[in-house]
């Protein structure tokens, strides 16, 4: 499969910040297997929400207290009863697999990845 090429400019409007996990709740609307988090992005852009399909390696405790990196200005997208405000980022080996993406060393919430 050819990948398609972007400009700087393009990569630049991304903004893929670092967050906080603060609390991690079932989702069992979703079609797939999936936890609604609530992640904390620091003081500029605040408490945020999102739908990650992560349950098959990753558990509600185990979450909680970790660094993230997410794309946080997507628009809002509405999954079922439940408003996702950015998108959580992880590797994907498999269908049904998701290895969260983060940084090696706590960082300050809101760091932008660059």
């Amino acid at each position: 499969m050819e990948q398609e090429t972007i400009s700087w400019g393009d990569f630049e409007k991304v903004e893929m910040r670092v967050g906080t996990i603060l609390e991690v709740n079932d989702f069992p609307e979703a079609r797939k297997p999936a936890f609604q988090l609530t992640i904390d992005f620091g003081a500029v852009i605040g408490i945020r929400k999102s739908s990650a399909q992560i349950t098959k390696r990753y558990t509600k405790d185990v979450l909680i207290g970790r660094q993230i990196v997410a794309v946080v200005n997507f628009p809002k997208k509405q999954i079922g009863k439940f408003m996702s405000e950015c998108l959580v980022l992880g590797a994907v080996p498999e269908e049904g697999d998701v290895i969260l993406l983060a940084p090696d060393f706590k960082v300050e919430n809101g760091s932008r990845i660059a």
